[in-house]
């Protein structure tokens, strides 16, 4: 059930994302594709590349804010929770018992938390981003992965076709002072742009990577709970977030995550 949040920060920063991912394609295809590859098909392959890149981007990244997270579901009636304001309900024995959460005022299962901001309960979540304007959780960390590394991608290509139309030799290219001072200042700031986003990118897709490899989240990391459970191998720790399908999959946004049937996200009464 596709979900969207009404936060105008969130709002804010998805409104920049796509500000920047235009513009980058604008200063690639007018200021470098036409004014030094318009004679070469070289020219009308990194145009196609780098917009098929940006198609990737766009399309994992409206999964992955429009997707459900893994919100635990509201009970259809009230719950009695007298025992849990009077103090006498019993605490969880172990990390697979549900919990209940005094602000949903609901049953949630393991792993899961409560975002201040959804103001509601996400399972195995991780963190709320911004620049999604959503949380991370048990359903959508596969295209925000995903996310990460198409504008990763992007950025390191942005950079490339700069360098390369400043070194190579190009005759066809407008002499005049006004283009050249105008094509200068846009590579300038492509660059700076594809740099920043992509050091921001680099950093936050190697702690998603080591919150998965440790099987531990951004909030069991701050809350210090320690591991969820037993040692797995890295590869079946990637493969609960990205699929069993073979690898080449993963990142293609079209392939939904997998969902544990064995995990009941909610609570029947």
């Amino acid at each position: 059930m596709p979900v969207f949040r009404k936060d105008p920060c969130g709002i804010i920063c998805i409104f920049m994302t796509y500000l920047a991912v235009f513009y980058a394609d604008y200063v690639v295809v007018r200021w470098i594709v036409i004014q030094t590859l318009h004679n070469s098909l070289w020219g009308a392959f990194h145009a196609v590349v780098f917009n098929s890149i940006i198609l990737l981007l766009t399309f994992s990244h409206l999964r992955t804010v429009f997707s459900d997270p893994g919100i635990v579901p509201l009970p259809q009636s009230k719950l009695d929770f007298a025992e849990l304001h009077t103090g006498t309900q019993k605490e969880p024995t172990s990390k697979d018992d549900y919990t209940v959460c005094a602000r949903c005022e609901t049953y949630r299962p393991p792993r899961a938390h409560h975002c201040r901001i959804c103001q509601r309960c996400v399972r195995r979540m991780d963190h709320h981003c911004p620049w999604v304007n959503n949380c991370i959780g048990q359903y959508n960390q596969k295209y925000f992965l995903q996310f990460l590394f198409y504008v990763g991608i992007l950025s390191a290509y942005a950079v490339i076709l700069v360098i390369f139309s400043w070194i190579q030799d190009c005759a066809d290219c407008h002499k005049d002072k006004v283009t050249t001072q105008t094509r200068i200042l846009h590579s300038i700031i492509l660059v700076v742009e594809s740099g920043l986003f992509g050091l921001f990118v680099t950093a936050i897709m190697c702690d998603q990577l080591q919150a998965i490899f440790g099987d531990e989240t951004a909030v069991e990391q701050a809350k210090q709970q320690g591991p969820f459970r037993p040692r797995k191998p890295r590869l079946a720790l990637l493969t609960e977030v990205c699929g069993r399908g073979s690898p080449i999959f993963w990142v293609l946004p079209c392939q939904s995550p997998p969902k544990d049937l064995d995990l009941i996200s909610g609570y029947d009464v």
